[in-house]
């Protein structure tokens, strides 16, 4: 059985789904730790609900990024983690964390990149009028957005909506995630 770990900074719905497929056994794994940024984020509720150890943080309680970058890798290394997922993690990867676990982060993104990246990704979407939306899951380097995509999925959307294109998005998230982790742990 594979460990690995979610990163996650908001409510927790891709947290969710792993940590589901995890239990139900369609994935050879276990989510052996939950790293969460945001003090008091529905994720860490989530966690506990599912038996699953949280590390909740505060970055500003670190004197630098790479002070408590060390701390979540000594937790990585602790827990023997083989694959790093973010999911909704709003915080950018750094130095440290990437020279530890580089080539074993993958992030899930609410566009087809290379087009639309950062936090506000669906919202430009929306303002240029695309009209093909999609879910992109990459490996995560030192670009932001930037690494090597393993795995897309496009859905029409036609309206002005961006809750409403998360919303469509969300259910493809939570599948296309699953369906990659494993492709990617029979791989290893």
């Amino acid at each position: 059985m594979h460990n690995i770990a979610v990163f996650a900074s908001g409510t927790g719905t891709n947290f969710v789904a792993i940590a589901s497929a995890c239990a139900a056994g369609v994935l050879d794994a276990r989510v052996a730790v939950m790293i969460c940024d945001k003090p008091g984020a529905a994720v860490i509720d989530r966690a506990g609900e599912m038996g699953v150890e949280a590390f909740v943080f505060d970055p500003h309680a670190y004197a630098s990024k790479v002070d408590y970058e060390k701390e979540i890798v000594k937790i990585l290394d602790a827990k023997g983690i083989e694959l790093v997922c973010l999911a909704g993690y709003m915080r950018i990867v750094g130095e440290t964390l990437l020279k530890a676990y580089g080539g074993k982060i993958i992030n899930i993104h609410p566009s087809l990149l290379p087009a639309f990246k950062g936090a506000h990704a669906v919202e430009q979407a929306v303002a240029y009028g695309v009209k093909v939306y999609g879910i992109t899951i990459h490996w995560v380097d030192e670009q932001l957005d930037g690494g090597k995509i393993i795995a897309q999925r496009a859905f029409p959307y036609e309206g002005s909506d961006p809750e409403e294109v998360h919303r469509l998005g969300q259910k493809i998230e939570h599948e296309l995630y699953v369906e990659t982790i494993n492709k990617l742990l029979c791989e290893r």
